[in-house]
């Protein structure tokens, strides 16, 4: 076989032909993975559901709604057994030390936290990777059973009542603050219904 010339027409064609044939496999993966991942996502999402707010028997998953408060929306899943409601999951987040820190909170009829879920974080490994179950540590760092009508949860550098993650208190500080966020759109949501 004989050598291409190397001129800029040559390297061109080249070129384009290997990013097209690229861009044609990236594609085709792109379309066999998209449809396993929605699927994972969905299992992980009634998953974290079924942990904040046990009991229910309808599928929260499909009875969603969205709040906003202060500009910001909230995802708000409402769980019912026998078709009464027990409780709402409300998708939430905030700044952390690394990014933003994604989590969902149960709370009951009262606006008593049930449980949460620590849905997805940047923070250090290790260290602000233990939000996910610090604040349901038996002692001073479980926010299990809080109410939040009698004022926000902080951390105990701050005058609260929470500890915070042992070196990682800009953390334990935005999980906090989005347990808040989260409180504020339950509240919402009890003045829509």
């Amino acid at each position: 076989m004989k050598k291409l010339e190397s001129t800029l027409l040559n390297m061109v064609m080249v070129l384009t032909g290997f990013a097209v044939f690229a861009g044609g496999v990236l594609a085709t993966i792109n379309h066999i993975t998209t449809e396993p991942i929605a699927q994972a996502n969905a299992k992980a999402l009634a998953e974290a559901i079924a942990k904040v707010v046990p009991g229910f028997n309808n599928e929260p998953a499909s009875e969603v709604d969205t709040v906003t408060v202060d500009g910001n929306a909230y995802v708000v899943y409402k769980a019912k057994k026998d078709g009464e409601p027990i409780g709402v999951a409300i998708e939430s987040s905030a700044n952390g030390f690394a990014g933003a820190l994604k989590i969902l909170v149960g709370f009951d009829n009262e606006g008593k936290i049930i449980d949460y879920s620590l849905l997805s974080h940047s923070e250090t490994p290790g260290l602000g990777s233990k939000a996910a179950e610090w604040f349901r540590q038996e002692g001073k760092g479980d926010i299990r059973g809080k109410d939040l009508s009698h004022g926000e949860l902080t951390v105990s550098k701050d005058g609260g009542e929470i500890d915070a993650i042992t070196a990682s208190t800009i953390t334990s500080r935005a999980f906090l603050v989005a347990v808040g966020r989260a409180y504020k759109a339950f509240q919402e949501t009890n003045k829509q219904q």
